[in-house]
């Protein structure tokens, strides 16, 4: 199951105040012999918005937002579409494991083969960025490079698949298309029909933590959206580089962000004042900005109200494991193609599909 969470390790980013950046991600994972888990998984994104959803166990696309079902309006026949393509990539997929485990000399155990593919648009200059990545037992095993409208084998193992995939040039040309044309127009149907809810800003809540008084001071922003959000201590109102440790962008249940950033200091009454915790979001131009007092952090070698204080650790503290588990369970399952993917066949093994419905 370790290998389950590299590919998530790959696509974790340093994220700041970068606006208009919008982004149409689809995930797909296939596995073998996971207990408790579908064979197949597919997920679709908007700026890191859940908007659809696929398995092998229910065997029906279904939206995740009420504003997608906008889509039906101009395509009245849009889910059954999106079941169908579904259907079809779940043998290709399930296929594609049984191909990769001989190319790899493997007999049985755990496997997953692995999709990432979308695009980014800016809204500002309308300069449009496409992707698509696989990999095998959660390492990186073949990719689209979209400058050379080539594949690049990430492994010995996957140098044949590119030799073959390189010559499907009508394919080529055909996702060519899709990542450059389709697939932005499609993210831009999608931000139009949720802006209300991905145009949205929400201020977090920032709190000072501490374990104990020789600890660092971690300052937790929590409840924001967008995503496109820094954190930085700053001393003397200068921002600070060294002493400092950031932690990830993690996700809340109920779709804002939260995130952190340590300070090593000892907080005594000569440093209070001179340093502060500054929180930056995207669309909004005032900082929210906290100072570093001793009165106002929460620890559990507190002064008086000890046990409040300590039942606040913990509940933050739940609160981080939860996000976290809840993102490697996401990317475990966040694989999804730009519809059909051949592994390695000879020849294309049925209908591309990537020119319809947005992947």
């Amino acid at each position: 199951m370790m290998n389950l969470l590299f590919f998530f390790l790959l696509v974790v980013q340093t994220h700041s105040v970068t606006p208009v950046i919008h982004s149409l991600k689809y995930f797909t994972t296939a596995s073998s012999q996971v207990p408790n888990f579908p064979e197949y998984v597919s997920v679709g994104y908007v700026d890191e918005v859940e908007i659809s959803y696929y398995d092998s166990n229910i065997r029906k696309a279904e939206s995740k937002q009420d504003w997608m079902n906008k889509i039906t309006a101009e395509n009245p026949n849009y889910w059954q579409i999106e079941t169908e393509i579904n259907v079809v990539n779940e043998h290709i997929f399930k296929d594609n494991i049984e191909k990769a485990m001989k190319r790899f000399n493997q007999t049985g155990g755990v496997h997953t083969y692995q999709m990432m593919s979308g695009c980014e648009w800016n809204d500002e200059t309308d300069e449009v960025k496409g992707w698509r990545q696989i990999s095998y037992d959660g390492e990186d095993f073949i990719s689209l490079d979209m400058k050379t409208w080539t594949w690049t084998a990430a492994k010995p193992q996957a140098f044949p698949t590119k030799l073959k995939w390189d010559q499907y040039i009508f394919l080529l040309n055909d996702k060519k298309y899709y990542f450059t044309e389709e697939c932005p127009s499609y993210l831009k149907k999608y931000v139009e029909y949720g802006k209300k809810v991905l145009m949205r800003t929400e201020l977090p809540e920032v709190f000072l933590l501490q374990k104990t008084p020789s600890s660092p001071v971690t300052c937790m922003a929590t409840g924001f959206y967008p995503d496109l959000a820094d954190l930085f201590w700053r001393k003397d109102g200068e921002q600070m580089f060294e002493d400092v440790e950031h932690g990830e962008l993690l996700p809340n249940h109920d779709g804002t962000f939260q995130m952190s950033v340590e300070l090593k200091v000892e907080v005594t009454a000569e440093v209070e004042g001179k340093y502060e915790c500054v929180f930056q979001l995207s669309g909004v131009k005032e900082d929210l900005v906290t100072k570093l007092e001793r009165r106002s952090i929460l620890s559990n070698a507190s002064h008086e109200g000890n046990v409040s204080v300590t039942a606040t650790l913990a509940v933050l503290a739940v609160v981080v494991l939860l996000a976290a588990a809840i993102i490697i369970i996401i990317f475990i399952i966040k694989r999804r193609p730009s519809r059909q993917v051949q592994y390695d066949p000879a020849v294309p093994k049925t209908q591309h599909w990537s020119g319809i419905c947005g992947t």
